[in-house]
């Protein structure tokens, strides 16, 4: 090989080096970018078109619940002047093949009773005929309209029977309800309307409790600060209709032994439990100068509902700390239906939804 051919050679090998530096990685990306669209061409040709309904009940990762957000987002607080609440005259019936059940739970209190046992408390309470939103006309904020009709608490345990069946094979869940238009259902099946609230205390501690194992309804589950159903003989004077906010500053006397002036209240939110058919008006209560540790010690002084908890824990009023708690293993199978949703919405109102849901999606990332 004389010199010439030496030189062509070097020259040759460099120019080669070159274009690989130069052009390799552009003509591999290029190639990688091409296959991908390709493979997303082919496949797109065996989709179909697809729907999602429009209603869909508050999930968060592993934590799949039956609480569907009807109104409000945790950004803007509903204003107690755009609730309006209107009382029916005429009482809640339930149908004649299901008004046995609520003979059989009266049966089940007078025997208890004769037993000498505590017998079934049987309370006057309200069902939710509707719901219904709307915007007011300038400033195009929330408003509600409420309508109750009067109930007791033995026919809404007789309701709760949602998947006994009826003499005709179907059972009151198949009958009365449609899984498409969930908020659409007659108003003996819904005969629960209480109230939940996130309380947090002065130095930034959620309040959280869980339900004792002696109630008869959801017992030991983990549940919101305060929780507490409306009641036809304490919530309404006269034949004046029930006021959300003043129901909700009951369940804080009595489950928290907390004052009107010791805190601030906002409600955030109107959510069904579309599995019990259960309606909840969700609050966001902070504390104004109690600490965990003074609550604990209020607390320690007497509780006029004490016998409803068997447990209080105190959780960091953090984005973080408040999912990894709503998530941990021993917890996540465990809340009452309409709680997770409370929680998250309060961060939200404390902490802004973008905030909020950023930390939830690194969270559920890392799960």
């Amino acid at each position: 090989m004389d010199g010439i051919d030496v030189v062509n050679g070097v020259v040759g090998a460099a120019l080669g080096m070159v274009f690989a530096v130069l052009f390799q990685q552009p003509l591999q990306d290029a190639w990688y970018r091409l296959r991908r669209r390709s493979t997303s061409a082919v496949r797109s040709l065996g989709r179909r078109d697809e729907s999602a309904p429009a209603w869909r009940a508050f999930s968060l990762g592993p934590l799949q619940t039956s609480a569907l957000i009807v109104e409000g987002d945790g950004e803007l607080p509903i204003s107690p002047e755009t609730v309006h609440v209107h009382v029916l005259d005429e009482e809640v019936t339930l149908p004649a093949d299901m008004a046995g059940w609520r003979d059989e739970i009266y049966e089940e209190s007078e025997r208890l009773q004769a037993e000498g046992r505590a017998p079934l408390w049987n309370g006057p309470r309200y069902a939710v005929e509707s719901l219904d939103i709307s915007r007011t006309a300038l400033e195009e904020r929330t408003e509600v309209h409420l309508r109750l009709r009067p109930t007791d608490y033995y026919t809404f345990l007789a309701a709760q029977q949602l998947d006994r069946r009826l003499p005709d094979g179907t059972t009151p869940r198949s009958r009365y309800l449609d899984p498409d238009d969930p908020l659409k259902a007659p108003a003996f099946l819904q005969c629960s309307l209480g109230v939940n609230i996130a309380v947090v205390t002065a130095d930034d501690m959620l309040v959280v409790t869980q339900r004792s194992d002696r109630v008869r309804t959801a017992p030991g589950v983990w549940n919101s600060s305060v929780n507490e159903g409306l009641s036809r003989h304490i919530d309404s004077s006269g034949r004046n209709a029930p006021d959300l906010h003043a129901v909700a500053r009951r369940g804080m006397r009595e489950e928290l032994s907390l004052e009107a002036d010791e805190y601030t209240l906002e409600l955030l939110a109107f959510v069904l439990d579309v599995e019990r058919r259960g309606w909840s008006a969700h609050f966001y209560a902070r504390l104004r100068e109690l600490k965990s540790t003074d609550l604990q010690a209020r607390m320690s002084r007497g509780v006029a509902d004490r016998w409803e908890h068997q447990t209080v824990d105190f959780v960091p009023f953090r984005p973080t700390a408040v999912v990894r708690y709503l998530l941990r293993d021993d917890r996540v199978h465990r809340w009452a239906a309409t709680v997770p949703a409370l929680y998250h919405l309060a961060l939200v109102r404390a902490f802004s939804r973008s905030t909020v849901e950023r930390v939830e999606a690194q969270i559920l990332r890392r799960l």
